[in-house]
């Protein structure tokens, strides 16, 4: 059984910056350096939406709209994940969820542990 929780969500003006981090738990064992690990996003009245993922083998994707303004990063040895985002814009504004997938031949299966969110409000 797979735990995530989020932290570091808040509210910043436009051109600010935030930090999102993500503890990563798992019963037993930890094998954390075998997963996918994602942040995705929700906007009210709006479809989730990937921002940004990396594999265990370190490999990162980005969405356009966030691409140059966020770096997604793990540290395996801490089993932690995190999202350095700048230059935040309002668009950015949207629930904030830590993801993690199986990660099979370097190849990300389905999302199927999320933890529990942490806003994130940028004003204008």
């Amino acid at each position: 059984q797979v735990q995530l929780v989020e932290s570091g969500g808040g509210s910043v003006q436009a051109g600010g910056s935030l930090r999102l981090s993500c503890t990563f738990s798992e019963y037993s064992y930890s094998m954390y350096s075998r997963y996918c690990m994602g942040w995705f996003r929700q906007a009210p009245g709006k479809e989730r939406e990937e921002v940004a993922t990396v594999k265990s083998d370190g490999t990162t994707r980005y969405a356009d709209s966030v691409k140059g303004r966020f770096t997604i990063s793990r540290d395996n040895a801490k089993d932690t994940l995190s999202l350095q985002m700048n230059i935040l814009k309002p668009e950015d504004t949207a629930m904030y969820y830590c993801a993690a997938a199986a990660d099979l031949w370097s190849r990300c299966q389905a999302y199927n542990f999320w933890g529990q969110g942490t806003q994130v409000t940028v004003s204008s």
